[in-house]
């Protein structure tokens, strides 16, 4: 396996000035490439971190705690406001993890949610309380509610963090240390963004669902699961800027769709972990720089196209 000439995209990130950190790529399970700009450590991954509560909702379903299409007041009862809007009760499990829950508004996002502990440690309760226009599944709006509402489901069913919950099902399988992952007012794990690992730790995870699930001959989350996830679920170009590219291919469980095909867990700052199946390739991309389109941009113009056919 030839390794991949970074030339083109080391200078390219220094001509845009894009505030790289780390980029590791792998091909039929070799590794082709690997740069960092600073020695490797971890950092928050920030909505990658919603990637991994999907898995931890893959799980939970092999376990029968609940089911995919259950009504989110059935688990939620007591978090409801009185007389819940229609749009509210038609709310599933599924809707919390495509970001079409029928909401137009995000709510729990990055420093929102330090202000709203200042007045509210109920997280659940708020979020619950918020206006829900439109009927779930119709409307496309990046959103922090359906994947913490979908961490704490987990969680309640499990009777533990989702920290917890994940280590002997996914960490440890993949020889990811116990990792630092936020929390809420509560103490509950905060689902949709906060967890610590390093980029050679998110290219386990993305490694594994390039492979279906499968470590070392055993299957480790669930085949069916993966596909589902990468999946488009629903479709996000009507609702997504025409210069946000890679963000108009669809959304899947908690996985975004992109060029070429791909797959990818995504992050604040460009924190990127990106599956080619038609290239059987995986990609580790860490930046701390806003044009996170410039960042996929830069690979997929100067790396993507060294991989082999």
């Amino acid at each position: 396996m030839a390794k991949i000439d970074l030339t083109p995209f080391l200078e390219r990130v220094q001509t845009e000035n894009l505030n790289m950190e780390a980029i590791l790529v792998e091909q039929d399970g070799q590794e082709v490439a690997r740069h960092f700009w600073a020695p490797e450590h971890r950092r928050n991954q920030y909505s990658v971190s919603k990637s991994f509560t999907s898995a931890a909702v893959g799980f939970a379903l092999a376990e029968g705690l609940f089911a995919l299409e259950d009504l989110v007041l059935s688990h939620f009862a007591a978090d409801a406001p009185e007389n819940p809007p229609e749009n509210l009760q038609k709310l599933t499990v599924r809707d919390l993890l495509t970001m079409a829950p029928g909401q137009d508004a995000a709510y729990l996002m990055g420093g929102d949610r330090e202000k709203l502990a200042e007045r509210t440690d109920d997280f659940v309760r708020f979020c619950l309380a918020q206006p829900f226009p439109y009927a779930p599944g119709t409307h496309f709006k990046y959103n922090n509610m359906g994947p913490y509402l979908a961490g704490v489901l987990v969680q309640r069913k499990a009777g533990c963090s989702l920290v917890d919950y994940l280590m002997p099902r996914l960490f440890s399988p993949l020889g990811i240390a116990r990792p630092h992952w936020e929390t809420d007012p509560r103490g509950m794990t905060f689902g949709a963004g906060g967890l610590e690992i390093s980029p050679s730790e998110l290219m386990a995870f993305i490694r594994l669902y390039l492979n279906d699930g499968m470590k070392g001959g055993r299957q480790v989350l669930s085949r069916e699961w993966i596909r589902q996830s990468e999946a488009v679920q629903v479709e996000t170009a009507p609702f997504v800027a025409a210069e946000k590219t890679d963000n108009r291919f669809g959304y899947g469980f908690l996985f975004w769709r992109g060029q070429h095909n791909s797959f990818r867990a995504d992050g604040k700052y460009a924190k990127f972990a990106i599956a080619l199946r038609d290239l059987r390739a995986v990609a580790v991309l860490n930046a701390q720089d806003t044009r996170q389109q410039g960042v996929l941009d830069a690979f997929w113009d100067t790396v993507y196209p060294q991989l082999e056919r």
